[in-house]
């Protein structure tokens, strides 16, 4: 079953001689539990796409469906409550709210929808994140990787159908850059998750399941990784 449908999505900016196309025409699939990375340079749409993708932006024309729910029809109240049940949004820049906790700021998503965190879950979250020890600790106590962790976190713990990760370890070093990518792969196998990454390293990138790239603002899907 596919989780996540794009059919000819397109973005332009501006108009007339100033206009710019970020993103013409993405068609693809991807089915439920899939892991997926989205490869480019800087400027190549890769960002567009995942922005569209999330409702953050809207398309100049094609649509897009998660879990079979057409998210541009939706008014812009719907859309905002169900991009908070599900999707979970894991940035480059981690996003963290400095004053609260790593255990307030993994729950706070469900916080904002005034719904109670399962208990049970949110420890095998602390657990599977190695953040147990730091669940009273506030991001300035916390190192970068550890930071992504906890952002990580919060991005599951609404048990989303969808999670977007933008260049998830682009502030980080070779090592927590290995540890956040197997937390992703993990989440995925465990949870049944599926990710859409977006990174430029093409190292990374052969991590996942299956490799999209934008160049151009044109995409082309190349397939299924070699297991």
């Amino acid at each position: 079953m596919d989780l996540l449908e794009v059919k000819n999505l397109s973005k332009t900016y501006g108009s007339g001689e100033a206009a710019v196309c970020a993103l013409k025409d993405a068609s693809f699939r991807v089915p439920k539990g899939e892991y997926v990375a989205v490869v480019g340079e800087s400027g190549s749409g890769k960002s567009t796409l995942l922005n569209l993708i999330g409702g953050l932006d809207t398309p100049t024309s094609g649509r897009v469906w998660i879990d079979g729910r057409d998210i541009f029809s939706m008014k812009e109240r719907s859309l905002t409550v169900f991009r908070r049940r599900n999707i979970g949004f894991i940035f480059q820049s981690f996003n963290l709210i400095p004053e609260l906790t790593v255990e307030q700021n993994i729950i706070f998503p469900l916080l904002l929808d005034y719904r109670k965190p399962d208990k049970k879950y949110l420890e095998e979250l602390l657990s599977v994140l190695n953040l147990k020890e730091r669940r009273r600790h506030l991001p300035g106590q916390l190192s970068g990787g550890q930071q992504q962790r906890v952002a990580i976190g919060r991005a599951l713990i609404t048990r989303p159908a969808l999670i977007l990760a933008d260049e998830p370890t682009g502030n980080l070093d070779t090592q927590n850059t290995s540890e956040v990518v197997s937390l992703l792969k993990e989440a995925s196998r465990r949870y049944e998750q599926t990710i859409l990454m977006i990174t430029h390293s093409r190292s990374i990138a052969q991590t996942a399941d299956r490799i999209l790239q934008v160049s151009d603002g044109v995409l082309t899907d190349f397939g299924r990784c070699r297991e």
